[in-house]
């Protein structure tokens, strides 16, 4: 992160003012947040499943692209948190119309919104609202093009504390799409501010990134390879809709090099986990058997995803409120 955008997501160091990327956040921050989704974690088990720390005020999430399971997880994070809740879509909004993205959001904040979510597939999106909101209002980024998802990261991150408890000595593997995965890039960020030294990144070099060691990872092209003895085996999406054909083999092809099969899981340690951000492409890059399996943590990861955006949230609304009474 460079230093204009350290500027715009810290209010004062430790005082989140935006949640933009996982990059440069701070392990003090990131434990700072799972602990305080730790707290969250049993409102969910509640019969009412409601606490007031957002009571009051208005969140917005804000799509450009479409994302059904991330939208519904903030969504119902909101609420868990008593805020009231406006889901706009980009059909809905006046960006089709030809109004601008920053003129949609001005005209939302004149109606004295405190929270965006934004997602949108073309990078920075969520990074240039925030330069343009004034103090009190904040941006999370639930995704933008290829360079970042914040908030996947955080709560994979979380998912792992919760079965492996000490970062520093995991061996985790990313295996697939990663030069299409904004989700890689901020695992990658996140894992290696919370002491992780063995990360393993897993692909064909048509979907590696150029350069991707630079971020302190190891590359493998042989998937065997990569899992052997590993932790933590986190398989990502094939994103064929943002890639042309001819850099992914045959669907048969793929699933033989580098999907997640029952075989290969067990070059693995015994007790790894199996993760997947979703959706999953079922037969191409993990095997059902896998998927559904005794390994798998992947609903888990679900589960996590209120807890965990639900923190965030008041980790911004708690550190706006202190910074308006400093």
């Amino acid at each position: 992160m460079n230093v204009e955008e350290s500027s715009v997501q810290f209010e004062a160091p430790g005082r989140l003012r935006h949640f933009l990327t996982t990059e440069g956040l701070g392990r003090e921050t990131i434990v700072e947040i799972l602990d305080i989704a730790e707290s969250f974690i049993s409102v969910g088990e509640r019969r009412i499943k409601k606490v007031p720390l957002l009571h009051g005020k208005t969140v917005v999430n804000l799509f450009f692209e479409p994302s059904t399971r991330t939208r519904t997880t903030f969504e119902i994070a909101a609420k868990r948190l008593s805020a009231d809740v406006i889901n706009l879509s980009s059909a809905r909004m006046s960006t089709s119309k030809g109004e601008s993205v920053l003129d949609t959001v001005k005209t939302l904040e004149a109606m004295h919104t405190d929270m965006f979510v934004v997602r949108d597939k073309a990078s920075g999106t969520a990074h240039l609202i925030a330069r343009h909101m004034p103090p009190g209002v904040s941006i999370i980024n639930a995704g933008d093009g290829r360079h970042a998802h914040p908030t996947q990261a955080m709560l994979d991150v979380f998912t792992i504390r919760q079965y492996k408890n000490d970062f520093e000595p995991l061996s985790i593997a990313i295996t697939g799409d990663i030069l299409h995965s904004r989700v890689a890039r901020s695992q990658i960020h996140a894992l290696r501010q919370l002491g992780v030294k063995d990360i393993r990144i897993i692909g064909p070099a048509t979907l590696l990134p150029t350069r991707i060691e630079k971020l302190g990872v190891r590359t493998y092209y042989d998937m065997d390879e990569g899992v052997a003895d590993a932790d933590v085996l986190i398989m990502l999406r094939v994103q064929t809709e943002r890639m042309d054909g001819q850099l992914l083999p045959g669907p048969e092809e793929y699933f033989r090099y580098y999907g997640l099969s029952e075989k290969r899981l067990k070059l693995a340690r015994p007790d790894a986990i199996v993760m997947h951000p979703g959706p999953m492409n079922r037969g191409l890059e993990i095997a059902s058997g896998v998927a559904d399996g005794p390994r798998s943590v992947i609903l888990s990861q679900v589960t996590n995803g209120i807890a965990v955006r639900m923190a965030i949230m008041a980790k911004l609304a708690g550190d706006a409120h202190r910074e308006s009474h400093s």
